[in-house]
């Protein structure tokens, strides 16, 4: 079904049809048929949804959408829709809409929900409380697996999984986990302590999200237990809400390695000052720190005067230097956002960009030079002198863009920020006076 169809159907008020044929499409496909339509039109066939379809289409629109939902829709509705929403779907529309709308959401919760969500939204917006959803199945290792069973049956249409059972005690911390094809295949006489998992891995409130992403990589987990200090199980943090932030930390790392100030914003719905304050920042200290390139160039303007056609290859030299210091940078950050690299691996990473950019830079120099001289009639010492300059810029880009993600990482600063242009603007520097000092020895200058 297409938006056409929808309009089709309601302007000739088929509206059983309509409804017949939504409630046969997944809740993401249907949240992506209202998003367009205008809100009270959109409004209308939400209406029509069942309840169960229409909490999970609620949950799957956009910030926007959602914000203008909660302002049109009566109290009453409100109220069904929050009682149905999962805890943690709920807490991400809280921390996005206005206060006025926090304060309707929060006046059709229930007492004990409310309390809930004011405990969760003083967790740091990037830690792993921030994710936690509430919705889990406990057991306790005194009940039979059959009782587990049971429990499961009369609880679990309610939790966002079951295929994972977390065992506490009666002061709620965390025993053991027990999945449920062991319940399956265990003897319904056995107790829970009998079968369940001592060895848990979990995470703590306040961990930063990007570790608990990459637990969720190496172990493949579909969901994931949560404990405070004390080891009482707060909540779990389930597969699809891990995805998100590997989603949100990728944009973010793509954002500051093009020089960009983060932004959740989708680029269609963000107007052209919004995107221009994210973007300007960086251009200004960009803009800036390249002063000190045409201090360099002012400082030996007495060799560019003596041997003009040394400027013509200042672009090449600066151009290979940014390139090379960038391909490093960009897989040592790679490197490091997967987990593949750690901060004690400075020297590693050092020693193999060395390795690389000595290979790199004679080849390049070699093929340079040749191409300089035969070409170029530029002469031997000036064919020699650009030649030198690069093998010597290739080196010192790859170890600087190489080196300087891990030292960022080591200093707890995203290490996506030293990428792209922060790096060409450090080597641009560095090249400049080398191609300058080589030149100056050379030619006697």
């Amino acid at each position: 079904m297409d938006e056409r169809r929808i309009e089709e159907l309601i302007k000739e008020k088929k509206y059983v049809t309509l409804k017949r044929e939504l409630e046969e499409m997944n809740e993401v496909d249907v949240a992506e048929l209202l998003e367009p339509l205008d809100i009270h039109t959109s409004l209308l066939i939400f209406r029509m949804l069942p309840k169960d379809l229409a909490v999970d289409v609620f949950a799957h629109f956009s910030v926007e959408q959602q914000r203008e939902f909660i302002g049109l829709v009566t109290d009453k509705e409100l109220k069904a829709i929050i009682d149905e929403l999962f805890f943690d779907d709920m807490i991400d529309i809280i921390e996005e809409v206005p206060a006025n709308i926090v304060k309707k959401i929060l006046s059709n919760a229930k007492e004990e929900e409310r309390n809930l969500i004011n405990q969760f939204l003083k967790y740091p917006p990037d830690s792993a409380g921030s994710i936690t959803t509430t919705e889990y199945v406990d057991l306790k290792k005194s009940m039979t697996v059959q009782d587990s069973l049971n429990h499961i049956k009369e609880t679990g249409l309610d939790k966002e999984t079951v295929y994972t059972c977390y065992v506490t005690d009666r002061n709620r911390k965390l025993e053991g986990i027990v999945s449920l094809r062991k319940l399956v295949i265990s003897d319904e006489n056995k107790t829970i302590e009998e079968i369940m998992d001592r060895d848990v891995i979990y995470v703590q409130t306040h961990d930063d999200q990007e570790t608990v992403a990459g637990i969720f990589k190496k172990y493949g987990f579909l969901a994931l237990p949560v404990v405070d200090k004390e080891e009482r199980l707060t909540g779990i943090i389930t597969v699809d809400d891990i995805m998100e932030v590997i989603d949100q930390e990728t944009t973010e790392d793509f954002q500051r390695m093009a020089a960009m100030s983060p932004s959740e914003e989708k680029y269609l719905d963000a107007n052209i000052f919004t995107l221009a304050k994210h973007r300007i920042i960086w251009l200004l200290v960009l803009m800036i720190s390249a002063t000190f390139t045409g201090g360099i160039i002012r400082k030996f303007e007495d060799v560019l005067q003596s041997v003009v056609v040394l400027t013509a290859f200042i672009p090449m030299l600066m151009d290979t230097g940014g390139n090379s210091g960038s391909q490093s940078s960009t897989l040592v950050i790679r490197g490091i956002a997967l987990g593949e690299i750690e901060s004690d691996d400075a020297g590693k990473v050092v020693l193999k960009e060395l390795g690389i950019s000595l290979v790199v830079g004679i080849i390049l120099a070699v093929v340079n030079f040749f191409r300089i001289y035969l070409f170029d009639d530029v002469g031997f010492l000036v064919s020699l002198t650009v030649s030198i300059t690069l093998f010597v810029t290739v080196v010192i880009s790859k170890v600087v863009g190489g080196i300087l993600p891990m030292i960022a990482q080591k200093l707890n600063i995203d290490p996506a920020i030293m990428a792209g242009p922060l790096i060409t603007t450090i080597v641009d520097a560095l090249s400049l006076m080398v191609y300058f000092s080589i030149a100056s020895w050379l030619l006697g200058i």
